[in-house]
Formats: C-alpha cells, structure tokens, sequence
C-alpha cells in the first residue's frame, strides 16, 4: 500500500491579538481550527487556501506570507497531514453567504482563550500556528511554488 498524507492549507489571521477562527464538529467534538481544507486537484496553495476561508468564514482572503509547513500524525488513525499555513488579512463577512454546513461559527480568539478550556482546538496545529505566528515567523509566499509543465 503506498502511503499518501492529506495535504491541508490553512489561514491564520489576527486582528488587535485575537485569531480567526472557525468552530466545527469533528469526531464527535466541537472544537476551534484556522479556516482551513483539503488542496484540491489542480489547485494552488494560495487559492486553496482563499477558497477554504471564503468557504468556512464568508470573508475574503489575501494571503501576504507563509507561516510555516506542518506534519502531523492523528494518532488514533494514524493518518498524516501536511498543512501550509498562510498568514493574511481578510475583510468583513458577506452576511449573504452560506457557510460550509460543518461551520458552527466564526470566532475571534486570543491564544490564552483558546488554550483555557472553553474551546478545544482541532488539533495541536491550530496552537502551533498561533505560537508561530506570535514569534514572528514569516516566510516570502514564493517560497512554494507550482511547477508547470514546459509545452
């Protein structure tokens, strides 16, 4: 069997300290992610990643810079993610938009909230990006690049 990691994008976004964040179901909990997904077939990271935060939050996003790439094992299945966080700014919800129906909300959450006990982050990742965020990691966009095949 040939082994293949789900390869996920993710958004961070703060505003005056606090993050983006959106609150979902997953595996029987309800817990606080980034707006993140899965990168679709013959979609870039940055437009998966755009995509993912319209989806989960009705803001557009404009990526400025990565924050970093991420490996994880989900323990109990065993099944490994790649996540390319991006960090960026985003503009005002479009109240006419549906979110994806997995969203239960859009939450603004400082690091010390969502590490209190209130909201239970998805996974470590979503605390990682955050830590990583606040020691001031950043990295140019075009450090991922999309290799094209020559005609």
């Amino acid at each position: 069997m040939k082994w293949a990691p789900s390869v996920t994008v993710a958004a961070v976004i703060e505003q005056g300290g606090r993050f983006l964040l959106v609150e979902e179901h997953a595996e029987g909990r309800r817990v606080v992610n980034q707006p993140a997904g899965h990168l679709e077939a013959g979609e870039s990271v940055v437009d998966a990643a755009v995509r993912e935060t319209l989806e989960e939050t009705g803001r557009d996003f404009t990526p400025s810079a990565l924050l970093g790439v991420y490996r994880w094992v989900h323990q109990p299945t065993q099944r490994t993610f790649v996540r390319l966080s991006l960090i960026g700014t985003c503009g005002e919800r479009d109240a006419t938009r549906a979110l994806d129906k997995d969203i239960l909300a859009n939450l603004w959450l400082s690091r010390d909230e969502v590490l209190g006990g209130t909201h239970t982050p998805r996974s470590p990742l979503v605390v990682r990006c955050i830590d990583d965020y606040c020691a001031g990691k950043r990295y140019p966009l075009d450090l991922y690049n999309d290799v094209v095949e020559l005609p």
